[in-house]
């Protein structure tokens, strides 16, 4: 009777522990739950055709710039935009239509050797832009980071352009650096592009602690009162009262607007939104004619700055 039950449990067991394997086996793997896009085929694609039984009517075929290519005995067909899948189908029924081949015998696989563009481009805020090899589907932190990654004055979004919907390019955000990085998993295809716009700066110098360009990035506005906050504030030193906002006008000229940040700070004055590329800087209690000079390098500002990136989100 022992023995029985023993037995009995055994068994148990092993229908048990096959039902978890089973369970386990078909549980989806969360890598492979993005569904791969079919490619499409486009100007300037190398496409072979292979027609089962039919050598003679099959080859490689380059897609002229109306979208077509030329095959044996019937000539021109359109392929541009349709899959390999779709092509063959279409290419098998010309011949069918033709007279040349009946349905029975007639089938065609396509496949596509070399794309017009065999890479995906990468422009503006990354270290290394370029084109960089696709086979088959990439991801866009994959293409990314092999572009080197991102700037320092790289904005938050990515502009990203299908090579098969040239007139519809998508913005996506992708900020790996905020509190809660910001990566879509988002597929690339050979011929997309990809671009990095330029986030906003402005720039904080002269007497303050931290001394640098602030990343604006399209948030919320960034006020003089922050701006002075992520500097660190004024030195010890620092005419808080005499501070100047250098501003760039649309044609180019320079505006220069007297600021007293003390007032703003007490509240008697009120705060200031800034834009792009505007310049504050914070003199030290000094000469004039040294103000002057240091205002005079101030204008002048540019890429020789550290540049800041603060974690949002």
């Amino acid at each position: 009777m022992m023995l029985k039950t023993f037995a009995c449990a055994v068994l148990l067991s092993i229908v048990c522990l096959g039902q978890t394997f089973a369970e386990t086996g078909q549980k989806p793997d969360k890598a492979a739950s993005y569904q791969v896009p079919s490619i499409k085929i486009g100007y300037g694609d190398l496409i072979a055709v292979n027609m089962f039984d039919n050598p003679n009517f099959s080859g490689q075929f380059r897609v002229n710039s109306h979208g077509d290519i030329v095959l044996p005995l019937i000539g021109h067909v359109h392929v541009f935009g349709e899959t390999a899948d779709t092509a063959g189908t279409q290419i098998a029924k010309r011949y069918v239509q033709a007279g040349i081949l009946k349905p029975d015998n007639a089938y065609a696989t396509v496949s596509i050797v070399e794309y017009a563009s065999q890479g995906i481009t990468v422009n503006g805020e990354v270290k290394t832009p370029g084109v960089y090899p696709a086979l088959g589907v990439r991801m866009l932190n994959d293409v990314i980071a092999a572009a080197g990654g991102l700037t320092p004055t790289a904005a938050s979004k990515v502009i990203i352009t299908h090579r098969d919907d040239p007139s519809d390019p998508m913005t996506v955000t992708y900020d790996p650096e905020s509190l809660r990085p910001v990566i879509p998993h988002v597929q690339l295809l050979p011929g997309d592009s990809v671009l990095v716009p330029r986030a906003g700066i402005v720039y904080v110098v002269g007497d303050v602690v931290r001394s640098g360009g602030f990343v604006l990035d399209g948030r919320q506005p960034l006020t003089i009162e922050e701006a002075m906050a992520l500097a660190g504030g004024g030195g010890k030193a620092a005419a808080l009262k005499r501070v100047q906002l250098v501003r760039t006008l649309k044609d180019g000229r320079k505006e220069v607007i007297a600021v007293s940040v003390k007032d703003i700070f007490k509240g008697k004055a009120p705060d200031v939104a800034l834009q792009d590329g505007d310049v504050v800087y914070v003199p030290t209690s000094t000469g004039r004619m040294v103000a002057q000079r240091a205002l005079s390098a101030a204008i002048g500002v540019g890429s020789q700055v550290t540049i800041y990136k603060t974690a949002y989100y």
